[in-house]
């Protein structure tokens, strides 16, 4: 069987594991990047997931066609996990972002999962509270920007209506407001299952809510949620277990960025032992997966490789790895046995058909930063695919 059939019968299958006799390097493929992958009961086609991207199209925070054309376009991916999506008005940090909190937003992700589906791909909802990340004016009337301390965020952040504007400093919440953002967390899981995903990740990562907590830079509680390993992790601990315990521990995974410093979060005493515990308790809720980010190719700190191992162990389930991997890269990540799905961002925006662009050794397209976050059609659902 020459190298020629072989990708053809891989375009035929759509990314689905081909059949005997192909050479030793298109087997490796075969076997890892593009091989089935079986999470927790869903079949996954293969091992790429397309990690969450904030883009910015949900006009008055509701999602909406365009971006279920957006989403349809990149089925591909075994997994896709969606943007951040705030479970209530509180968790609002960027403009134009979606929640899931209302009947006209669990409407319109209902057509984005059917979208996915009927594509033959699998999704997962990002539920993201940004806590101080946000600014009233990204807010609707009543909301507002609460956070585990009074810790005000540094530089200025945007809106559509007032231009840049400086992070206000957060109120402080009360064991009242943690119950109810908690509940809030379980609501928000609930009505993703309602709207069609086929469940959630929880994001404990990159300087919002729940690694707010984590963190002692915006952490300086001195009750059962703050000060100790176990009183800052106590947080993120208990909205996964909840969640776990409202839809099934099988559709819960949770995002992590050890040695992360984006938003003011850092790098502090004891950060190994904290993501260790983290990650233990974690796994005795029988999480679908640990999503461990790595920004280093970005400019931040190197994540020790000894610091997602020990994650990896201590969690005992699956692992995603993201940040800064191409082909090769992610290859590496699962026959080493690092990981066993492997996600991409940025490759996404621009390479809808990212799957297939592996299979056929292309080109991979560069995205155009200035439409990260416009509205509109225009460096969203234009990229064309090989």
């Amino acid at each position: 069987m020459n190298s020629s059939f072989i990708g053809l019968l891989l375009i035929t299958l759509s990314y689905s594991v081909p059949v005997l006799n192909s050479t030793k390097s298109a087997k490796k493929y075969i076997m890892k990047l593009l091989s089935e992958y079986n999470l927790r009961g869903l079949q996954l086609k293969n091992r790429l997931v397309m990690a969450p991207l904030t883009r910015s199209r949900a006009i008055d925070n509701i999602p909406n066609d365009l971006m279920a054309e957006y989403y349809s376009q990149r089925a591909g991916a075994g997994l896709i996990i969606t943007e951040g999506t705030a479970p209530s008005p509180n968790g609002l940090g960027y403009a134009r972002i979606p929640g899931i909190y209302s009947d006209a937003q669990i409407k319109g992700w209902k057509k984005i999962t059917t979208a996915v589906h009927d594509n033959n791909g699998k999704i997962f909802l990002q539920i993201m509270h940004t806590g101080r990340v946000s600014h009233p004016a990204n807010m609707p009337e009543n909301a507002e920007v609460i956070a585990p301390s009074s810790v005000q965020l540094s530089g200025q952040m945007y809106t559509d209506t007032e231009g840049m504007q400086d992070y206000p400093t957060p109120r402080e919440m009360s064991l009242i407001d943690i119950l109810q953002t908690q509940a809030e967390y379980v609501q928000a899981a609930k009505n993703a299952m309602e709207a069609g995903f086929d469940g959630v990740e929880l994001h404990g990562a990159n300087g919002y809510l729940i690694e707010q907590f984590i963190n002692p830079a915006s952490n300086k509680r001195n009750d059962n949620y703050g000060g100790s390993i176990e009183n800052r992790n106590r947080f993120a601990i208990e909205t996964a277990q909840k969640v776990a315990n409202a839809i099934g521990g099988d559709k819960t995974g949770i995002r992590l960025s050890p040695y992360g410093v984006f938003n003011d979060i850092e790098i502090f005493k004891g950060i190994n032992e904290s993501f260790n515990y983290l990650s233990g308790e974690l796994g005795k809720l029988d999480l679908a997966y640990i999503h461990i980010v790595d920004h280093s190719g970005m400019g931040t700190p190197e994540v020790p490789q000894s610091i997602k191992s020990s994650i990896k162990t201590a969690f005992g389930g699956t692992i995603i790895i993201s940040g800064g991997l191409d082909k090769a890269k992610a290859e590496a990540v699962l026959e080493s046995g690092h990981g066993e799905l492997v996600a991409f961002g940025r490759p996404y925006i621009a390479n809808p058909d990212l799957a297939n662009r592996f299979a056929r050794d292309l080109e991979i397209a560069e995205p155009d930063s200035s439409t990260f976050y416009t509205p509109g059609a225009e460096g969203y659902t234009d990229y064309p695919t090989a």
